[in-house]
């Protein structure tokens, strides 16, 4: 099994900045990829950022310019450098992470616990 652990976010005013980590532990052969998502109320969980297992960087348009996600210092985390945050930011952010337990397996999808953030105008 594997352990997705998100910290940070919180409440900011718009135009301010935010710093969300995960950190993945348990039992696994390979992390393929990690993502991070949100999910509005209301609103369907959609991709925010994601590192593919090429090593590119994908980002929602929505996001571009805004948010940077990057390797935690510490083995297998992931940040995600949120600023000039917008009300329609905020949502519950989810941590994501596609783990194989094995050579060739196709791998299984872990998702955090999820971490609130709130932008206020």
């Amino acid at each position: 099994q594997v352990q997705l652990v998100e910290s940070g976010g919180g409440l900011v005013q718009a135009g301010g900045s935010l710093r969300l980590s995960c950190a993945a532990s348990g039992s696994f052969y390979v992390i393929n990829s990690m993502a991070w998502y949100r999910q509005a109320p209301g609103m369907q969980r959609e991709l925010v950022a994601r590192i593919a297992p090429d090593g590119t960087w994908n980002y929602a348009d929505s996001v571009k310019g805004r948010f940077i996600m990057s390797r935690g210092s510490a083995k297998n985390t992931v940040v995600l450098h949120m600023s000039s945050l917008e009300p329609e930011d905020t949502g519950t952010y989810y941590c994501n992470a596609d783990v194989s337990h094995e050579a060739f397996d196709p791998g299984t999808i872990y998702w955090g616990q999820g971490t609130q953030v709130t932008v206020s105008s």
